[in-house]
């Protein structure tokens, strides 16, 4: 498939997956037309980067569903510039898209496999701004904080803490939210005081 099949197949995927969801940012809309999602995924699998579904990827795991991707991303009400966690950085996509609005992306993957894989990625793509370590995303990048935006790309069943202490005043943080056998929320927390949260429910989804 050449550049320009998967460039027809990338605009296609943002009118009839993303803009037919609802997703109307342009700055969302716009990363999600810039990153190659091919890139993101195993070569055997480049013909259905632009599918509306989750892909495997290395270690057992998944690259999110774009659409998904999107909504999370537009739900941190991203403006350019800011200062991004991104926990579970899989094979490295979504930060990729959040690496074409935020100014800094702090990205961290549990598996060790998975975010070498990321880190070639995004080098390869020129995303010279993503900051990728492997550890426990549920106690964040301490010395990074605080955000301005994080974005959890696994279910969990109650919302870290630790995260929400993280953010910036101001700052959102969104979550998948339930049991993995079950369908859960993806919640928006809005820091507004120094120990003042604000949750919205946003989307029904599966993670794991």
């Amino acid at each position: 498939m050449t550049d320009r099949d998967q460039t027809a197949r990338r605009e296609a995927m943002v009118d009839y997956q993303v803009r037919a969801r609802g997703v109307r940012s342009p700055q969302v809309l716009d990363a999600m037309r810039r990153v190659p999602r091919e890139a993101f995924v195993p070569v055997d699998l480049h013909e259905f980067a632009y599918d509306d579904t989750a892909l495997p990827i290395a270690a057992g795991q998944t690259i999110t569903q774009p659409a998904i991707v999107a909504m999370m991303v537009e739900a941190l009400a991203l403006e350019g510039g800011e200062r991004v966690l991104d926990v579970g950085t899989g094979s490295g996509y979504a930060a990729a898209v959040l690496a074409c609005i935020a100014g800094r992306v702090y990205s961290i993957e549990r598996i060790a496999e998975l975010a070498q894989l990321a880190e070639q990625a995004l080098a390869s793509g020129g995303f010279d701004n993503v900051e990728l370590r492997v550890g426990d995303g549920s106690l964040g990048w301490p010395e990074a904080a605080p955000f301005d935006a994080i974005m959890v790309a696994a279910g969990a069943p109650a919302v870290p803490e630790t995260l929400k202490y993280q953010l910036a005043i101001g700052g959102r943080l969104v979550i998948p939210v339930g049991a993995e056998d079950e369908v859960q929320e993806v919640v928006r927390i809005t820091r507004v005081g120094e120990d003042e949260f604000r949750s919205e429910d946003i989307a029904d989804v599966r993670f794991v």
